[in-house]
């Protein structure tokens, strides 16, 4: 039987010149991976400016400089409904209305948004955050546990991401892992103490198939050092290296990839995703 991701093909009902057409492709493929053909994917250009600039779409506004990137759309809606996170800018494309809010905190005001779900998305959205005048970023979320110390609920600061998604490098040049802000992740990690938050540093991986989380991969991520698994981080660092503004990303461990089987643990359900937006917030005001 040969096997694909779009088809599958029983040999022995096949054509010969389909079995032969199939066999010389895996060949060529082969041959041409030894010859060492590149992939656009590495092609990285250190171009400071792209034809279509995030500036060219949006123009500074009067909003705080300190921005929470918050995942949790239920906090989100939570804080509109009560009156708590006013509008301060709105966009259109194709998936809809975006909005931004302006939140006041003990310390001082906020830009909350959501960043949408997967690397690609994430960037944008902070790209446009940054244009229009966010300076310092925190964005929390949660994530699934590789490794069983992690109960759920657990909170994670990212000190490093493995880049195994595509948006990264096109800020980036190609390499396995993208460094978090040494001082901003020790801002926050102060922050936690201060407010008696157990917490963890350690890596993340960051990828683009949430269905091709294998156990041969999930072993792979824990044996170099992972300790949980989520879409954004690696983009959302590659970024703020690349436009130098200070972002550290706070997560809490969600579901778990540690057993042998998958566990989702109601993560979503938590109580401590709004804590843990209000933690964010207090960091990014620090920063």
């Amino acid at each position: 039987m040969a096997r694909s991701g779009l088809f599958c093909l029983d040999a022995r009902a096949a054509p010969a010149w389909t079995t032969i057409r199939l066999t010389l492709c895996v060949h060529q493929h082969r041959a041409a991976h030894h010859r060492g053909v590149t992939y656009p994917i590495l092609e990285y250009d250190p171009a400071r400016r792209a034809m279509i600039e995030p500036t060219a779409l949006h123009a500074p506004r009067a909003m705080p400089e300190a921005a929470v990137l918050c995942f949790f759309g239920d906090v989100i809606e939570r804080l509109s409904a009560e009156g708590r996170a006013r509008e301060c800018a709105r966009w259109r494309d194709e998936e809809g209305a975006h909005v931004m809010y302006d939140v006041e905190t003990d310390g001082g005001r906020v830009t909350l948004l959501h960043p949408g779900v997967g690397a690609a998305l994430a960037a944008i959205r902070l790209e446009n955050a940054i244009a229009l005048g966010c300076r310092r970023f925190v964005a929390c979320g949660g994530a699934g546990a590789l490794v069983p110390e992690l109960a759920l609920g657990h909170v994670v600061v990212t000190t490093s991401a493995v880049r195994d998604e595509g948006t990264s490098y096109h800020y980036l040049p190609p390499d396995r892992e993208v460094l978090a802000d040494p001082e901003a992740v020790r801002s926050v990690e102060a922050l936690l103490h201060e407010r008696g938050v157990p917490c963890v540093l350690g890596k993340t991986w960051t990828t683009d198939g949430v269905f091709r989380e294998t156990p041969a991969r999930v072993s792979r991520r824990r044996d170099e050092g992972c300790l949980v698994v989520e879409m954004e981080a690696a983009a959302f660092l590659a970024v703020a290296q690349f436009r130098q503004v200070p972002l550290v990303s706070l997560l809490y461990a969600g579901d778990s990839l540690a057993g042998e089987e998958w566990d989702h643990r109601s993560w979503d359900l938590h109580d401590g995703r709004e804590p843990l937006f209000w933690l964010a917030a207090e960091a990014a005001l620090r920063l």
